[in-house]
């Protein structure tokens, strides 16, 4: 039996509310996001002591073990499946990885925080009101952790971080605040995760939203030219020509793009200015780190392939590097710490996960192509948003670790609580009449269905 669109939005509603998480759970969680970002920790000695952020997963953890009953149909989706599996194959080749012991007693702690953010904004973030909220604070708490350390900067003349120069002297750069963590190139990362969202969601909207476009933007770039990010500003450019390539408005946009050059070279020092060259100019200084940076990544894809199979174990990067190059330092490229820790099989693994993430926002794409062509709404703009973030990470990942990094499994969890909103939104209009299990694209008779839209 069908139902119009009218009779059928009340029982929607209906059964909808029943299947959301709690007030207390969502707002909960929102906490948790503003104290991982925010740190309060590091800000307030007496709660860091209790270890406020695994408290806090624990607690989540119980209240969607509460309500396992309304998140169910959720856990089929084809990106939890890959991270399971990912999951999965990470303890069964436990025993086989050079270093085991490792992985038990440091690194498996850092990959669940990190992955839990998969599963807490994919099954708590279940409405579009909570939706924006989520984006609001998410998207505020990393404009913050730009703005602090910014502000320290101009009123206490604080960095934070430096480099070393070929004249064997130290540029000062900025990272993050005292309270925070983050190295100026985790900054220059920050500002680029920031940047697509402010555009896309922000801009289209009202003269107030365009005034804090252009109040904030302005700061965040500003604040890049401090940190002396290569990678940040490579980061950046991949942002630029998404929005280049989406806008209809290309010669406006070159001429800004001509404007924002031009003003971010006159408030550049000599040394920034050769920093951010040397990205083109071997000889300029910081070529000589820009060339040493390639070959690290090369070897450790070398390193690598010693253990091609299953890898030396989750988050024993710096452990490898140290027994078998020399050097302690971190990975520089996700995808060769991937290769390092799980081998070609876990990496593989891992490449399904992503691609399975960016397949989402094109099957939200092309619905939204087919039933609003042409359309600048929300859910419109933040696919365009989440896609322009998708490719950004994808760059920015040759120069940066991740696998026990909280973005990657953030981002796929907004692409899962993304994906069902739009879709359900896309189904609605693109059927005037439908049955209730066309919500959840589930057909009770798919051989009738096919029949009578002659699909063999």
């Amino acid at each position: 039996m069908t139902l119009n669109k009218s009779s059928f939005s009340g029982s929607l509603s209906d059964k909808s509310s029943d299947s959301l998480v709690s007030d207390f759970t969502f707002y909960f969680f929102l906490y948790f996001v503003i104290d991982f970002f925010v740190r309060f920790s590091a800000r307030i000695p007496a709660y860091g002591v209790i270890r406020p952020t695994l408290i806090a997963v624990l607690i989540l953890l119980l209240l969607l073990f509460s309500q396992r009953g309304k998140l169910k149909y959720k856990m089929g989706d084809p990106v939890f499946k890959s991270f399971f599996v990912l999951a999965g194959y990470i303890l069964i080749s436990l025993p086989l990885v050079e270093w085991p012991g490792s992985v038990i007693r440091a690194n498996l702690d850092p990959f669940v925080k990190a992955s839990v953010f998969l599963f807490f904004v994919a099954l708590i973030v279940d409405t579009e009101k909570r939706l924006k909220i989520f984006l609001f604070v998410f998207v505020g708490c990393q404009v913050f952790r730009v703005l602090e350390p910014l502000y320290l900067n101009i009123t206490t003349g604080y960095w934070g971080s430096s480099t070393y120069l070929s004249s064997k002297e130290f540029a000062n750069r900025l990272a993050g605040a005292p309270a925070d963590v983050i190295n100026p190139n985790e900054l220059g990362f920050v500002i680029a995760t920031a940047v697509p969202f402010l555009h896309y969601l922000l801009w289209p909207l009202n003269w107030k939203a365009k005034a804090v476009y252009l109040a904030v933007m302005p700061v965040l770039l500003y604040a890049l030219i401090l940190t002396m990010s290569r990678g940040g500003f490579v980061a950046l450019l991949v942002v630029a020509f998404f929005v280049f390539k989406e806008s209809k408005k290309k010669v406006r946009l070159i001429a800004v793009g001509i404007l924002a050059v031009f003003l971010a070279f006159s408030v550049m020092t000599p040394v920034q200015k050769e920093r951010y060259l040397s990205l083109i100019d071997r000889d300029a200084e910081g070529g000589a780190s820009a060339e040493g940076r390639i070959r690290g990544m090369v070897n450790e894809f070398k390193l690598g392939m010693t253990r091609p199979i299953v890898g030396h174990g989750l988050g024993t990067t710096p452990e490898a590097k140290v027994h078998k190059i020399g050097a302690r330092q971190a990975s520089h490229n996700l995808y060769a710490e991937v290769l390092i820790e799980l081998g070609i099989v876990g990496f593989f693994i891992f490449m399904t996960f992503l691609s399975r993430v960016i397949k989402k926002l094109f099957v939200v794409r092309s619905t939204f192509s087919k039933v609003r062509e042409g359309a600048d709404d929300f859910y419109t703009r933040l696919n365009k948003a989440l896609i322009t973030l998708f490719w950004m990470y994808a760059v920015y990942s040759i120069n940066y670790w991740g696998l026990s990094q909280y973005y990657w499994y953030l981002f796929a969890g907004l692409v899962i609580a993304f994906s069902n909103l739009a879709l359900k939104v896309g189904q609605m209009e693109d059927k005037p009449e439908f049955c209730v299990s066309d919500i959840n694209n589930e057909p009770r008779f798919r051989l009738a269905d096919k029949i009578r839209n002659r699909e063999f």
